[in-house]
């Protein structure tokens, strides 16, 4: 196990490397002058005298090699730079956000996990029933439907209607409540689906049969029934975190929410470069370590997976 871990913890290295490396080109393939856009977004007259002390100051002088070293080894250290707006450091920029968003993909997938097990075993209970196919119905439905189209429903149902909560923003603690169901309402389409198809699976094995054969009770049935079909989503799970957090951009916009999607879209906006680099790092770092963690776990759930390693 040791040695499994290990060897999944140097893979990921490159990888890392190669995601900021991709990003910082990126962002230097963009025609516009970097030192020419912190002073024009700061109403500066950008003449050629000051974009050439901007350009000294932000190290843009320097071959382009030395600055991307000196960027991914900051960034290492938690110095990803400064905001050409707030001129504040962006590492505090975005630990004001990220908590933001947190507290959103927390609250989603407290959601997530409770309403998707909860369909799932009322639709294994009473499989086939109009129930069970009218669920499956809108399982497919709420799938299918864009989180941008969902919360604009949700804002003029509960909050321009009914004036159950507020419209946008952070203020009171029932604010998360309508981002967080936009956000999860996808994803409990897709674990309704996944989980509600593995415990089906799981009711015609051999282990439920014998179980039934030494009289055990449904409800003790159903619990292995569940337990097992969970283990094949751990994989889903841990990947559908980081995919929560990226994929908040589109509803804290919506909502107007704090978070790190919405400051990220706010500094495409702005051309605030040292912000989307940051942005860009932190995410595919956490799909790294998510995906390292969900095969750690699943390796020492199933010890063929580290075996075949």
């Amino acid at each position: 196990m040791n040695r499994y871990i290990l060897n999944r913890m140097l893979g990921i290295v490159p990888i890392v490397i190669g995601i900021s490396f991709l990003s910082f080109v990126l962002i230097n393939l963009n025609p516009s002058d970097p030192a020419e856009v912190a002073l024009r977004v700061n109403d500066v007259i950008a003449t050629e005298q000051a974009v050439a002390e901007k350009r000294l100051e932000l190290g843009l002088d320097k071959p382009f090699m030395e600055r991307y070293l000196d960027w991914i080894f900051g960034s290492f250290h938690g110095d990803f730079g400064t905001s050409f707006i707030t001129k504040e450091p962006v590492l505090a920029e975005m630990k004001n956000a990220i908590a933001a968003t947190l507290l959103l993909v927390a609250v989603a997938l407290i959601m997530i996990m409770v309403v998707s097990i909860t369909v799932s075993i009322f639709c294994v209970i009473y499989e086939n029933s109009i129930g069970d196919r009218l669920i499956r119905a809108v399982v497919f439905i709420g799938e299918a439907m864009p989180s941008f189209w969902i919360g604009i429903l949700l804002i003029w149902f509960f909050s321009v209607k009914l004036g159950l909560f507020p419209i946008g923003g952070m203020e009171t603690p029932s604010s998360v409540v309508l981002p967080a169901l936009t956000l999860s309402l996808g994803y409990i389409s897709m674990y309704v689906r996944l989980i509600r198809n593995n415990m089906v699976q799981n009711k015609s094995e051999s282990y439920v049969f014998y179980a039934r054969v030494r009289g055990l009770k449904k409800r003790v049935i159903l619990k292995h029934i569940l337990k097992n079909s969970l283990l094949s989503t751990i994989t889903a799970i841990g990947m559908s975190i980081p995919k929560l957090i990226a994929g908040a951009v589109v509803v804290e916009n919506i909502f107007a929410w704090p978070g790190v999607g919405r400051l990220c879209v706010t500094a495409i906006f702005n051309h605030d470069y040292p912000i989307i680099q940051a942005y860009i790092l932190i995410m595919a770092v956490l799909f790294v370590v998510f995906n390292l963690l969900v095969d750690i776990i699943t390796a020492f759930v199933d010890p063929r997976v580290r075996k075949g390693a």
